[in-house]
């Protein structure tokens, strides 16, 4: 019984639709029912029918001009729209102030060397230019009354004197005593107030030697204490009694300017030097006469960042490296850019080195 059953909604499914037409069974029993050739003649009827009542006209053809419809379109475009300047490709090379084909400003979006941004400030920049700068020049601030001229001071280098022809064109002669002459400091005012250009981060990895892992270790390391991308140093010479041979990649280096740097330097003061214990603070010699300051952090300062602490345990254990770091200011002398990073809130000690 219940087999009959199965077997009559079975059939009832082939039964035709109520909305198909009859003539639509017929046609396509008739299909399969003729032999292959009247088949294949039927089908290419229909092909050719097909075909013919879709054809355009001679005329649609004539008028087929998609180049011209696009040239035309532009002109009417340009006609009523001034021109794109993202339509502007500027030259690749520079050719010289005189060639007719300049490059855009870096301001202009056009330019090539247009880089977006800033998006956010970070706050060690706006304390900068709102407590650091103006104080900077109250505490270099040099009073000159009315009327005052400034005493006229000796030259720096000694000029030749006589009459001798041993004497002409010859460079002005060093000063007495055989001492360096330094460098001539201005005046601080608002427009040369010391400040950051740019940090450059640097690490050694002397246990690439043997193992290149510590390389990639310590590049991980470095792009997430600075967001950039290191860059990897060859080897120039070899050195047999340290195992270094020439070619190897040993030294990786970061540089920081712009946003990057004054987070990078933010995290530094604010986060990393507070959490080292006993730690004297950046040694008072370490500039480099010329208003940039040096200082170290070993394995396990560097592993005082945020970013290396939170994932500590995604690190092989030892393979972080320490680095050296780089603060370049736009100062000419040491003593300037020690006042500007003490500003920030890096310590000093011993003897300071002017």
């Amino acid at each position: 019984m219940a087999l009959s059953e199965v077997t009559t909604a079975f059939l009832k499914r082939f039964r035709s639709a109520p909305h198909l037409s009859p003539s639509l069974w017929t046609q396509q029993c008739r299909r399969y029912a003729l032999p292959a050739d009247a088949a294949a003649v039927q089908e290419t009827d229909e092909l050719e029918t097909t075909s013919l009542a879709a054809r355009p006209s001679e005329k649609d053809i004539e008028r087929y001009d998609p180049a011209g419809v696009a040239r035309r379109r532009n002109e009417r475009h340009s006609r009523r729209l001034p021109r794109s300047r993202y339509q502007y490709k500027p030259p690749r090379y520079y050719r010289g102030p005189l060639h007719p084909h300049q490059p855009p400003p870096e301001s202009d979006p056009s330019s090539r060397l247009f880089v977006p941004g800033p998006f956010s400030l970070p706050r060690l920049e706006q304390t900068y230019h709102e407590t650091f700068a103006p104080d900077y020049m109250t505490m270099t601030y040099t009073h000159f009354p009315p009327g005052f001229s400034a005493p006229v001071k000796g030259e720096r280098l000694r000029s030749w004197i006589g009459d001798s022809p041993y004497f002409k064109n010859r460079p002005p002669r060093g000063p007495r005593g055989g001492d360096v002459l330094r460098l001539l400091r201005k005046p601080i005012t608002f427009r040369n107030v010391p400040k950051l250009e740019k940090v450059t981060v640097h690490t050694m990895v002397k246990a690439a030697t043997d193992d290149v892992a510590h390389l990639h270790v310590a590049s991980m390391v470095l792009q997430s204490i600075t967001g950039v991308r290191a860059t990897a140093h060859k080897v120039e010479k070899s050195a047999a009694s340290f195992g270094i041979q020439a070619g190897q990649y040993l030294s990786l280096t970061c540089e920081l300017s712009g946003e990057a740097m004054y987070h990078f330097i933010g995290k530094l003061v604010d986060v990393v030097m507070p959490k080292i214990k006993d730690w004297p603070g950046v040694k008072g010699s370490s500039g480099d006469s010329s208003g940039n300051v040096a200082l170290g952090l070993k394995a396990e300062e560097v592993a005082l960042f945020p970013e290396v602490e939170v994932n500590y345990d995604m690190y092989p254990p030892k393979m972080i490296p320490g680095c050296h770091i780089f603060i370049h200011t736009s100062a000419s002398t040491d003593r300037d850019a020690r006042v500007l990073l003490t500003q920030i809130g890096v310590p000093f000690y011993g003897k300071l080195i002017n």
